[in-house]
């Protein structure tokens, strides 16, 4: 049986514990109110915006050629993978790689066996837990969420564009965690590049529609589709950081209630050594009286 101060030790650990997963709950449940408020307000636009260029860029494809949306035997891979910096946030990091690693399996795994799949990493967990599975990251953007905000985002879009649009990469593929309640999050596996368009043959009669162009079809998309590719990425990264936060917030309030749990089995423990120990001290005092007396 362990003694009345490793007991004790224990006790105020636990609650220091406590504490800072308290802590840490409540400043995951602020941030996850901004965080919240920021991607309601994101997916109607880049919903809408998404919607537009699909047509759009369906209907003026005969006229409008983009490197964004040039289909190629697809060889090398590159695959964008949105997680957080920090851990502490249960399984929400982890589901994403594992994510990853499937669609590898799944989709590419020729490609994986030659070496030409790629990473490019938004976070700092998905790169580590990625390359020590031996994947070449090819890029690592850490620290984005700490300064969130469209400009940044936009620098990492604009790369992986760039890199598309050389010939380094012939499909890109996107995935993150979308934000659905504090309590869940579903894994997204998107297509980035090229970008999609859609089949003529299914349109119904309500959505085919006749666009004016001003000033024409070329200078619009030219200006459309890398807008809308830079709004697709940074509502990927608005809905990675609510899900982030709204994990955090839960494992945390799990480990609270983990803590207080602990901490009525080890105040029971401490109780039975204290009785233990002043029930053998009075059975000393009692015997050596016993012996004094004899």
């Amino acid at each position: 049986m362990a003694s009345l101060k490793e007991v004790r030790n224990r006790i105020v650990s636990v609650n220091s514990t406590q504490q800072i997963t308290k802590a840490m709950k409540m400043v995951a449940a602020a941030k996850l109110r901004r965080a919240q408020d920021n991607i309601m307000q994101m997916r109607p636009y880049a919903q809408k915006l998404g919607e537009m260029l699909t047509t759009v860029s369906s209907g003026a494809e005969s006229a409008v050629d983009s490197p964004l949306k040039t289909v190629r035997p697809i060889d090398k891979v590159l695959i964008v993978v949105v997680t957080s910096d920090r851990g502490l946030c249960g399984a929400f990091n982890t589901n994403i790689v594992k994510a990853t690693l499937l669609l590898i399996e799944q989709k590419y795994a020729q490609q994986a066996a030659k070496g030409n799949v790629e990473i490019f990493a938004i976070g700092k967990k998905g790169a580590e837990s990625l390359a020590k599975r031996g994947f070449v990251v090819n890029k690592t953007y850490m620290d984005i969420f700490g300064r969130l905000n469209f400009v940044n985002v936009k620098q990492a879009a604009e790369e992986v564009m760039k890199a598309f649009s050389d010939g380094r990469y012939d499909a890109v593929d996107l995935v993150y965690n979308e934000f659905k309640n504090v309590a869940t999050q579903i894994i997204h596996t998107d297509r980035y590049l090229p970008i999609a368009t859609e089949d003529k043959t299914k349109r119904t009669k309500k959505a085919e529609v006749n666009y004016i162009f001003e000033p024409t079809e070329e200078e619009i998309l030219a200006e459309l589709i890398p807008k809308s590719l830079k709004i697709q990425l940074y509502r990927a990264v608005l809905e990675s950081n609510a899900s982030e936060q709204g994990a955090r917030m839960t494992a945390m309030d799990k480990a609270t209630e983990n803590a207080q749990d602990l901490l009525k089995e080890l105040k029971l423990v401490y109780n039975r050594t204290r009785q233990a120990a002043i029930t053998k001290e009075i059975l000393e005092i009692v015997g050596g009286a016993e012996a004094l007396k004899n």
